[in-house]
């Protein structure tokens, strides 16, 4: 019964969110023409006998748009999660049969699914526009994208379960998150960084979402970066008890 309850309510939530064409586009679309237009500014203008290039086109450019699905599905889960609450719909769908845990993995599911379409998309319009390589591990790939999405949706959730209402929501968690990026590792080596930074970098989520990414698109097995997941994981569980404690219906 739960499990009917969960699939009927996470069927019900992607028909709500495709009927909204802007923010479907700026979950699904955007990262990917993103991904498109850096790869072939890229490609055009780098020398590409040089080790750099090639590393930045081949790998630092999926690796990158990735980033931009997972944040795209948070910065919507915190938005979506907000509006309810403003609007009350979270106070009723809690007086629902349905358990809360339900309602909220529900939103979970919605956004992992979108993260995964939105990686099928870049990979096809990769294949056709913009070769990446023909030997990346997709399968892995896509499960380590899945696990750095989980993570970072608990920051999410975090954002979502404190944020004043939804008018702030988006802009707030945008200011958290993309942030993260510049000192992800994603540019240049987390090593490179200021003592400071470096301390910080070491606790983010997207350092250990860039590492475990690059890695896995450049065939690394997943032994070699069981301390990444294990970081990830840690955010997760760190940032859904905070959510348990401190998430509001109303």
């Amino acid at each position: 019964m739960m499990l009917r309850g969960l699939w009927k309510l996470t069927w019900i939530e992607i028909k709500i969110f495709l009927r909204e064409p802007l923010g479907a586009f700026g979950t699904i679309g955007f990262p990917v023409l993103i991904f498109l237009a850096w790869g072939r500014v890229a490609s055009r203008r780098l020398a590409p006998s040089s080790l750099a290039a090639s590393s930045f086109i081949r790998v630092d450019i999926p690796v990158f748009a990735s980033l931009l699905i997972a944040i795209s599905a948070v910065l919507s889960l915190v938005t979506i999660i907000s509006i309810y609450r403003e609007g009350g719909i979270l106070k009723r769908l809690r007086a629902t049969p349905l358990r809360p845990q339900t309602i909220l993995t529900a939103h979970v599911l919605v956004k992992l699914m979108l993260t995964a379409a939105s990686l099928a998309l870049m990979v096809l319009a990769g294949k056709r526009y913009y070769p990446v390589g023909v030997h990346v591990p997709l399968f892995s790939f896509t499960i380590a994208l899945l696990i750095s999405t989980w993570s970072i949706l608990s920051i999410g959730f975090l954002i979502a379960s404190i944020v004043p209402t939804a008018r702030f929501a988006q802009p707030i968690g945008a200011m958290i998150l993309y942030p993260m990026i510049a000192v992800s590792g994603l540019f240049f080596p987390v090593e490179f960084l200021p003592p400071v930074l470096h301390a910080v970098a070491r606790l983010l989520p997207l350092t250990y979402a860039v590492a475990l990414l690059q890695g896995i698109w450049n065939g690394d097995p997943w032994s070699a970066h069981l301390g990444d997941v294990a970081g990830l994981v840690l955010v997760f569980v760190v940032c859904a008890a905070l959510s348990a404690k401190v998430f509001r219906w109303e």
